[in-house]
């Protein structure tokens, strides 16, 4: 039996409270220890029976990981990811791999440079219904695609806000870079490069001065259009996280959908799977061949803690790099851009 490969967890938060449970249950890797500089981290770190280090540098020192998962605030993701490539230790960086792509770049450029794996923590990569929606895009039953369709619309409780000093509430603590990434991910992942975006935001309701809402106009390289709503003071199920399944802290509501995506032969909505084609003649006076896709569940922070391990081996390349994360932070900054300017921004790939 292959020996566990041992796995620390920078940052004891919301996200890192979930690697550090997945890492603790895998059988092909193991809980090295806790970064945190939060006295609070202690007691996950005494829960887990593992020691907890104030700084990876004293990690580092102290003891050396074979890998580390890097979960700390989005400010600190490129420093904390220079810090592992230089220690020559495989690292996950949380989305955003970065909160400018200046400093993404850097980071991206450091790894490749020393040969250090370098993987973006966009989990739903590693999701049974992102893969069977890419797959069904692909066969060509729904023909070229002309149209999408996006939803992220959830409400976050006024705590969430409070943690770590405020820092959600500032500038690059918002919806579009904690949560959009995903999103952006999720459609590049199944309908493939976004090539022009025009945004608008606003932060009317919670008043921040970080966005709570934005509403965006998608190009896609195949031609396609696509639109997409983001809230997080919105009453509505229409998101990922309580549609998909994939992580059972939130309610689900089986009969809501986040994404559609239509062609000219046919439509798919996700996560339902539901699946509408037209039989022969298209148009809209004929009835669709309706259906729903079976899908084999499995939980994306597991699998993506087993692809990591496989990697530290040797054994896999990574399937969502550093550069793919840039990719889709690029995206994202050119929101942000479009909704500052007010102008439509082109992405060249």
């Amino acid at each position: 039996m292959t020996t566990p490969v041992r796995i620390a967890v920078a940052g004891a938060g919301l996200i890192g409270k979930r690697h550090i449970e997945e890492v603790d249950a895998a059988s092909d890797a193991e809980l090295a220890s806790i970064v945190d500089p939060l006295p609070a981290a202690q007691e996950v770190a005494d829960r887990f029976g593992v020691t907890l280090y104030g700084s990876l540098a004293e990690l580092f020192q102290k003891d050396r990981p074979d890998g580390v998962i890097l979960a700390t605030p989005n400010q600190l993701h490129v420093d904390g990811g220079l810090e592992c490539v230089a220690a020559g230790v495989p690292v996950i960086v949380e989305k955003p791999i970065g909160d400018t792509v200046e400093g993404a770049t850097k980071l991206v450029e450091a790894a490749e440079a020393a040969g250090v794996p370098l993987l973006t923590g966009h989990h739903r990569n590693y999701s049974p219904i992102i893969a069977k929606a890419r797959e069904i895009v692909q066969s060509g039953i729904l023909g070229q695609i002309v149209a999408v369709v996006g939803t992220a619309l959830f409400h976050k409780p006024d705590d969430y806000y409070d943690v770590g000093g405020g820092w959600r509430r500032e500038p690059g603590g918002g919806p579009i870079l904690l949560n959009l990434i995903h999103e952006v991910n999720n459609l590049q992942s199944i309908v493939g490069d976004v090539v022009r975006v025009q945004a608008t935001t606003s932060n009317t309701t919670r008043g921040f001065p970080v966005e709570d809402t934005a509403a965006m106009v998608f190009t896609f390289a195949n031609g396609a259009l696509g639109t997409f709503l983001l809230s997080d003071t919105a009453a509505s199920a229409r998101s990922w996280e309580q549609t998909s399944r994939e992580n059972t802290s939130y309610p689900t509501y089986p009969d809501e959908d986040c994404y559609h995506i239509a062609g000219v032969s046919g439509s798919l909505s996700v996560p339902t799977m539901r699946l509408k084609v037209f039989p022969g003649t298209r148009s809209w006076w004929e009835p669709f061949e309706t259906s729903t896709v079976e899908l084999e569940r499995s939980d994306p922070l597991a699998n993506q803690v087993t692809h990591f391990a496989a990697v530290i081996r040797g054994a896999a390349e990574p399937i969502c790099s550093g550069r793919d994360g840039l990719g889709t932070l690029r995206v994202v900054d050119a929101v942000m851009e479009s909704a500052r300017t007010g102008q439509p921004v082109d992405l060249t790939h």
